[in-house]
């Protein structure tokens, strides 16, 4: 439905209401950045960089809605340099000439270029090497946009010549403080009851773009008069997405802190993570995956049970699928994380290993290879070989490994749970291999 007269004339008298909110307050100098102190602070890598009166190349690491773009933009204005923006997204080759041409004639009149570069990390190898030249030139100022971390997605020649500085995920407090001054650009209050807004704050998940677009949506939703609790809050916004790639950082900081949850026995902390990956839609069959390789990693023979509740509590999601199947998931996490652990398994793995690929083909003992022809019990195979149960104890301690390595020592029980059992057992044998001079 158009607006009435009235309203068209009031917007056409604030050209600015047609413009989101997000757009409406962004700073327009660098001390008016919210929640990058570090940076932008009167101590800030970037205040101390400005003070000295030159830029050189950065690339802003940072999760979206933490200032990256709106930060480039009061650099080059900061600097007086001209301002060029291009995305990795819709940007090729022939993009990336046209603007460095364009750089080298301002340069020539005696301009620098500052070149913001959103999602930066997109570009391929070969394109993110064309940058070098105008670089080392200073032909322009890069200063790239990345949300994934720049070890892994950019050329290590393009990392030698930028600075990388991180954005921090806004906090609570910042968050508040944009709202404060949404509220004072628009003169009215968000019409929240104290815990609506503290909710408000958490749906915004460290996005300050994210936290004026809800307020935004609340505005509109609101009768005169009307004032949201939490509950009505969630309806009127629905529910914002986690910010979760699950190819990216973000899968891998999630599952990097389950593992080591469950390693460190906290199961209040080890079902946040498993929660927030299911919220977030992380497929759960690879959560159950990891899950069993915990149990063999992290507890092994402390709990040999824990690698079948792991793959009972995999196949269980297998069979039942979503949403009953979570619950084994939940249920192995709690079984894993309060379970003894060991990683005597693991190491006497790697270690065993090791040895394999150090030592090549060495042959068995003869004594325990069987002669099944003629040819073969002439060249000793077999002979010597004690039958264990035939033996004291059922237990002969003959060596079997290669003659050219002798005996190793590849497992090392802990004192916990059953290998607590298992290292009593294995002292047992070494110390009748020592009273019947076997190797």
């Amino acid at each position: 439905m158009p607006p009435e007269p009235s309203e068209r004339e009031d917007q056409q008298a604030r050209p600015d209401a047609t413009r989101p909110l997000a757009d409406r307050l962004r700073p327009r100098i660098l001390a008016d950045v919210v929640g990058q102190e570090h940076l932008t602070g009167p101590t800030g890598i970037l205040s101390r960089m400005l003070s000295s009166g030159t830029l050189g190349s950065m690339i802003f690491w940072g999760p979206p809605g933490t200032g990256k773009t709106t930060v480039a933009r009061l650099l080059a204005s900061e600097v007086d340099f001209a301002f060029e923006q291009i995305s990795a997204i819709f940007s090729g080759v022939a993009d990336l000439k046209k603007v460095f041409e364009t750089a080298r004639m301002r340069r020539a009149n005696g301009r620098q270029t500052l070149l913001f570069v959103d999602e930066i990390h997109r570009f391929n190898r070969a394109q993110q090497d064309s940058f070098l030249p105008v670089m080392e030139d200073g032909t322009v100022v890069l200063v790239g946009a990345t949300t994934e971390n720049p070890s892994f997605e950019l050329n290590a020649a393009l990392l030698s010549r930028a600075r990388v500085l991180t954005f921090h995920p806004h906090g609570q407090d910042s968050l508040a403080r944009l709202i404060e001054r949404a509220e004072a650009a628009e003169g009215r209050i968000l019409p929240l009851d104290a815990q609506a807004r503290s909710v408000l704050l958490r749906l915004a998940d460290g996005d300050g773009r994210a936290i004026l677009t809800l307020a935004e949506e609340v505005w509109r939703a609101a009768r005169p008069g009307e004032i949201f609790d939490a509950t009505e809050l969630q309806t009127i916004v629905q529910r914002r997405a986690p910010v979760y790639d699950k190819g990216q950082d973000g899968h891998y900081n999630l599952i990097s802190a389950l593992h080591k949850s469950v390693r460190g026995s906290d199961p209040d902390a080890a079902l946040y993570y498993l929660c927030r990956m299911l919220d977030a839609g992380e497929d759960p069959l690879y959560l159950g995956r990891r899950l069993v390789r915990m149990a063999s990693e992290d507890i092994g023979l402390a709990d040999p049970q824990a690698l079948l509740v792991a793959s009972a509590a995999k196949d269980a999601y297998d069979y039942l699928g979503s949403p009953e199947g979570e619950l084994a998931l939940a249920q192995a996490t709690v079984y894993l994380a309060t379970a003894p652990k060991s990683n005597a398994l693991y190491t006497a793995y790697k270690a065993a290993m090791r040895a394999a690929k150090e030592n090549g083909s060495l042959l068995p003992p003869k004594h325990i290879l069987n002669a099944p022809t003629k040819l073969m019990k002439g060249e000793g195979y077999g002979t010597g070989y004690r039958y264990d149960h035939d033996e004291p104890d059922a237990f002969s301690g003959q060596n079997y490994f290669p003659t050219e390595i002798g005996r190793q020592s590849f497992y090392r029980p802990v004192e916990r749970g059953l290998e607590a059992t298992l290292a009593k057992r294995m002292r047992h044998w070494q110390t009748l291999r020592d009273e019947r001079g076997e190797e």
